[in-house]
């Protein structure tokens, strides 16, 4: 079997993912999602066709040798939109922790370096793959070489050798060249000859064979208006077949020993991790299986060897070691924990107190001891992700109440964007230590020797770390609103909320009976069964069989994409049963069928964890299950949240919601007094921003004229651009450019407060919230401009959502607080978005709606006022 060569056109791919996918972005605003597209179709490509050397070609530039010899080559193509063109970085990334080599060359496209690559490759009898979404690389066919077409965005592919390029096209490899030269390509803007189509040149090919050959017979060529444009436009057609014909002959050599792959797969899982492809992380051991790779400590490290811990069990030995720690006032620790948070127990914890490390067991004789010792509201203690430790403390009925300092909640506020902060890397940050753990052990940091070495290296990180909150100016940031927190997630992950079980049962089954009759329904207007979750066959019975208009077609037939079916609602009644059953699945596979496993047997409510340490921002998000992903604005939002409910004791759900929390940010930090002013008289801030763009009274605003005035303000904070903002509205780069000068223009304070803080930017290397939070920008005075534009947006949206997410921590913290001073029984459960949701009793109802109110309001004081809408109900869908 020969070798296998794959060379990639990543320029077509990594288009083909940006229009393909929806506008993926992570929580800090990075958009992912070519990366996302192309790094799937990486991994599919890598585990199908097991590449023995593999390279992705690149575009340099627009100006190649085709621009010079025709100035309109793809003259008409717009500017690459910066939400794609600053994910080719993190592309060239991603390819360089899989070590696999990228290549780009000044003049030429793509396409000519796969072309001699292919050629050379096959020349020295290596089987070549070449994966792309264009049909232009169909003339490299050959009988060493196959083109691996993209269909269905990038999902799919189709393989095409010299047998299947003439069974489709009936051509040969050079008359696909010769095709070209004859009808020309729109989108590369290649003229050729006008009045022919893929049609007519190939009829023309069938009979004459080339297009020199065709060019030679004109007088033989069938009608007289294909003959005078054969004759006149003659030279077009030649340089339309040089254009099209991919170059061969570079100067590059194929050297099998440059394109191996070499994968860091440490790295690929950062990055991962840094984009949130949370499956592609999942997967990471799948995705490299069977791969020789190993990673070795650099000879100037060394692998930590644990040392056997010393284990205190008798009450004398813990009284002994909780007196020292006593009498010290200060000691780190590090606990060990049965199953999972947040329903996870104490199994022991390591101590450490003046250099001496002990590990303290929970069936020991003087456990309770140790538990007393973590009451006692004098005493410091420094660990290391403390949330887990006060949910194991309530899960056993205690309470965690000594002083906690937690160096991973420290760590992450001085770097933010970090993907993890384990200890390891802690230590040769704040420390200079080089630290190796050992490898292979899944189960090391559940033993004690862990615990130990942990507490260890704790108490070394506790005084450097400080040190760096302190001169960062993150100290009070740290003290008095995450370290707070802890305590406030904690109680609420332990604390959980009840999901009717009964009723998400009965809600399942009504749905899947009402899916069944939907599908019959659907049966019977169509007058045949097919397939209704396949796009193809639904397509066939609405456009052609019921001859519905075509609203819109993709490359492989008809499009039925939500858009679509919306537009021809009401147009056939099977056009509705369609939308309603798509709702119905989707409520049903999503919600229905996930949310069941997740109660827990032992409390019968849901723990969602709250992740305080993930975002660049500082929002929190939540995981198993994922709260911030339920839809706000839907009828399937609404029927979700009709599950959570009061539990035992309990009578309402209450919300609490920020009005317009980031807006408000703006319009403070910006000092723009027609905001300010808007916010003042409690005016509807998207209908005045409408009237102030579009030029009309309030009055005169349209739901349109709002909505798109809506997409404005928000894209403000999120910096979008003309492109992203078109996208979301659905109208043309240059409107959406006008809206958004237009609303710069009104809003003088806001365009303002954007050119200072990216300024600001530029000189400090980092912005900060009103509250000190800090996020540096390493990319801001970059040479390359995608990577800068990147970082500027990131400075000009991070103080607001940073604020934002600053605010609502102080109110919970807050309400918490006033709930405990006031001894109240009502609890805090969920927090989303810019939303607090609590179970409240009756008796408290009043009490408790005064005192969320007014904690959410009396946050901060800002230039405008807070505004917190608050409701009640039987249920959470109620109380929204």
């Amino acid at each position: 079997m020969p070798q296998r060569f794959i060379i990639i056109d990543g320029s077509s791919l990594v288009h083909r993912a940006f229009h393909a996918l929806p506008m993926l972005r992570t929580a800090g605003g990075l958009y992912t999602n070519a990366v996302y597209g192309f790094t799937t179709m990486l991994v599919k490509i890598l585990s199908d066709y097991n590449p023995d050397v593999i390279a992705v070609a690149l575009d340099k530039g627009r100006v190649t040798f085709r621009t010079e010899t025709y100035q309109q080559y793809k003259a008409h193509r717009q500017a690459t939109p910066t939400e794609l063109s600053e994910q080719f970085p993190l592309i060239r990334e991603l390819l360089q922790a899989f070590g696999i080599t990228t290549i780009e060359e000044q003049g030429y496209e793509a396409d000519d370096i796969i072309g001699t690559l292919s050629e050379k490759a096959a020349k020295q009898g290596y089987e070549v793959l070449i994966v792309t979404g264009d049909r232009d690389a169909l003339q490299l066919i050959g009988p060493e070489t196959k083109v691996l077409l993209t269909r269905k965005g990038i999902s799919e592919v189709e393989t095409i050798d010299v047998a299947g390029l003439k069974g489709k096209y009936g051509l040969t490899p050079a008359q696909f060249i010769d095709m070209k030269g004859l009808m020309g390509d729109s989108s590369d803007n290649i003229p050729g000859v006008p009045g022919i189509g893929e049609k007519t040149a190939g009829k023309l090919l069938a009979e004459f064979g080339s297009l020199e050959n065709v060019l030679a017979n004109v007088d033989k060529v069938s009608g007289k208006k294909l003959q005078e444009n054969l004759r006149q436009f003659a030279d077009l057609a030649v340089l339309s077949k040089q254009l099209a014909t991919i170059v061969r002959d570079m100067n590059l050599e194929f050297v099998p020993e440059n394109f191996g792959i070499h994968p860091d797969r440490s790295t690929v899982k950062e990055l991962f991790t840094k984009f949130e492809f949370k499956t592609l992380v999942n997967k990471i051991d799948t995705i490299f299986q069977g791969s020789s790779e190993t990673f070795e400590a650099e000879p100037s490290q060394s692998v930590v060897e644990f040392a056997v811990p010393v284990v205190a069990s008798t009450k004398a030995e813990v009284a002994a070691i909780c007196d020292a720690v006593k009498k010290l006032g200060y000691a780190s620790c590090y606990p060990l924990l049965s199953e999972h948070s947040p329903v996870a127990e104490l199994t022991g914890v390591a101590i450490n107190s003046s250099g001496k490390t002990v590990y303290i067991p929970t069936n020991s004789e003087g456990w309770d001891i140790a538990f007393d010792l973590l009451a006692d509201k004098d005493l410091i203690l420094a660990t290391y992700d403390s949330k887990k430790m006060y949910n194991a403390c309530r899960v056993q009925g205690r309470e965690l109440k000594a002083q906690i300092q937690d160096v991973l909640i420290a760590a992450y506020l001085l770097d933010p964007t970090a993907a993890s902060y384990p200890l390891d890397v802690l230590a040769k940050t704040y420390l200079n230590e080089a630290i190796i753990l050992p490898a292979g052990d899944k189960n090391l940091q559940n033993r004690p020797e862990f615990a130990c070495w942990a507490c260890e290296i704790i108490d070394k990180l506790k005084p450097a770390i400080t040190s760096a909150l302190v001169s960062s100016g993150l100290d009070k940031l740290y003290e008095q609103i995450e370290m707070p927190l802890v305590e406030v997630l904690s109680t609420m992950e332990v604390t959980g909320i009840k999901v009717d079980k009964s009723y998400l049962r009965e809600m399942a089954v009504s749905i899947a009976a009402k899916i069944e009759q939907l599908m019959h329904e659907i049966y019977l207007l169509a007058g045949e069964e097919f397939n209704v979750n396949s796009t193809k066959q639904l397509g066939v019975i609405l456009f052609e069989k019921l001859q519905l208009p075509i609203i819109k077609k993709t490359k492989t037939g008809y499009s039925t994409d939500a858009e679509v079916l919306e537009k021809l609602a009401g147009k056939h009644p099977l056009i509705d049963k369609l939308l309603e059953y798509r709702l119905l699945t989707k409520l049903k596979s999503t919600y229905l069928d996930g949310l069941e496993p997740l109660i827990h047997p032992k409390t019968d409510r849901i723990h969602t964890t709250f992740n305080q340490m993930v975002t660049a921002t500082g929002r929190l998000s939540s995981s198993e299950p994922n709260l911030q992903n339920i839809p706000i604005r839907s009828d399937i939002g609404r029927r979700i949240r009709e599950l959570f409910v009061p539990g035992d004791g309990y009578k309402y759900i209450m919300a609490a919601d920020y009005s317009q929390i980031e807006l408000r940010v703006l319009a403070h930090i910006a000092g723009d007094g027609s905001l300010q002013e808007a916010f003042r008289h409690n005016q509807d801030i998207h209908t005045r921003t409408a009237s102030e763009v579009f030029g009309v009274p309030m009055s005169e605003v349209t739901s349109e004229m709002r909505a798109r005035a809506k997409a404005v303000n928000f894209g403000i904070v999120y910096g979008i651009s003309d492109y992203g903002l078109s996208r979301d509205i659905g109208v043309s780069r240059k409107e959406a450019g006008h809206y958004i000068d237009s609303y710069f223009a009104k809003y003088q304070g806001v365009k303002k407060y954007t050119a200072d803080i990216v300024a600001s930017a530029h000189r400090d290397g980092y912005v900060t919230t009103l509250f000190g939070r800090r996020r540096h920008l390493p990319d801001i005075n970059s040479s390359n401009f995608n990577q800068r534009s990147f970082a500027e947006r990131t400075a000009m949206n991070t103080p607001i959502q940073g604020a934002a997410a600053d605010i609502i921590k102080i109110a919970m913290n807050s309400v918490y607080a006033e709930l405990k001073k006031q001894g109240l029984k009502s609890r805090l459960l969920l927090q989303v978005h810019d939303e607090l949701v609590l179970e409240v009793t009756t008796e408290e109802l009043d009490q408790v709606t005064v005192l969320v109110k007014q904690a959410m309001e009396q946050a901060v004081e800002l230039d405008v006022p807070l505004l917190a809408e608050v409701k009640i109900g039987s249920n959470w869908a109620e109380a929204k």
